[in-house]
């Protein structure tokens, strides 16, 4: 008899990204069968069945009207070896629970009978709507940050992760930002098939790690809430004035109010202190000075208002995950001619 192959299912929604989902299924499905045929001229046999499940397993086009044809529904799939939820977009302000909440009995069950349960980018999301995530440390975009603090305060947020392993014996892993897929793909072939066939599937695709993590890439999130006017305004004004010396005082000068009335209503307002607030405006900044010039280091760091390049460099490792010059190296190609 021949052995059973392992069952991936791969969850999606209307809003599922169609790069996610089918560059997933791509790399499940060669798995055993294209490194042979590339190495030895003689394709193998493939090593995985993978599934695509949708709520009713009806046919749908995701965002850019491109075609989805699931093979399961929720109904008629009920049982695999790994479950894994694509990303399925949700603002960065606000969680669309209804969306959401069709998933959870599904994947509660799938947990329940002892199924690992996977998600890319804002799929943590919908496992944390499910509750599977409650007390629970998870990766995710890294624009849900503010997000999962908010709406998800049981489960904790790691903003730099790629792929999240810590509840591994739980049976729920999460990957960071969109092409965290990768590194998540590669567990999953390497946990079902071997760390074998996770090599030869990574030489097959190109795949390479995001080793410096998800911070090269994070952005600052620039959300406007509509609670506190006294605040949008400082807001306002320190986003044109940031590099300017005493920025936190000049903000306080602003509002009218004392200090530490000031302090108490800016963070109820943005989750971040004024002066952390002001530090991720200059790194920003620097950032973009970074990709797009060639002004040195020590320029750009007065520049953007550190007086001390040593403290900009500090700053910015910290919130970037590397020094200036290995982010200039990152970015400052992208776009440009090979």
């Amino acid at each position: 008899m021949e052995d059973r192959r392992p069952v991936v299912a791969i969850l999606v929604g209307p809003t599922t990204s169609a790069a996610v989902l089918y560059g997933i299924f791509d790399v499940l499905q060669s798995v055993g069968s294209v490194y042979p045929d590339m190495v030895f001229g003689a394709p193998g046999g493939e090593r995985l069945t993978v599934r695509i499940v949708s709520q009713d397993g009806k046919p749908f086009r995701c965002p850019g009207n491109v075609l989805v044809e699931p093979h399961d529904s929720l109904d008629s799939l009920q049982d695999c070896d790994i479950a894994i939820v694509c990303d399925m977009y949700s603002p960065i302000h606000s969680v669309p629970r209804r969306d959401y909440a069709v998933y959870g009995p599904w994947l509660r069950a799938l947990h329940a009978k002892g199924v690992l349960i996977g998600s890319v980018c804002s799929g943590s999301l919908v496992l944390a709507e499910a509750g599977l995530v409650d007390g629970r440390e998870v990766a995710s975009h890294w624009a849900y940050a503010e997000l999962f603090a908010k709406e998800y305060p049981a489960c904790r947020l790691h903003r730099d992760s790629i792929l999240c392993l810590t509840h591994e014996a739980d049976r729920i892993i999460t990957a960071g930002g969109v092409t965290s897929w990768q590194e998540l793909v590669l567990y999953v072939i390497a946990r079902l098939c071997g760390r074998e066939a996770a090599l030869q599937t990574a030489k097959v695709h190109l795949l390479a790690g995001h080793e410096s993590g998800q911070l090269p890439f994070a952005e600052m999130n620039r959300h406007v809430g509509t609670g506190d006017a006294v605040v949008l305004a400082c807001r306002r004004y320190i986003d044109e004035t940031f590099t300017e010396p005493n920025p936190v005082q000049r903000m306080v000068d602003v509002s009218g109010l004392n200090t530490r009335t000031f302090a108490r209503r800016f963070r109820s307002e943005t989750g971040t202190t004024a002066i952390d607030y002001v530090v991720r405006l200059r790194i920003e900044e620097a950032k973009r000075m970074l990709e797009g010039s060639r002004t040195p280091v020590d320029d750009v760091s007065w520049q953007v208002g550190y007086q001390d390049p040593a403290a900009f460099r500090r700053a910015f490792r910290k919130l970037v995950g590397e020094t200036p010059a290995e982010y200039r190296r990152r970015f400052s190609l992208v776009g440009m001619p090979a």
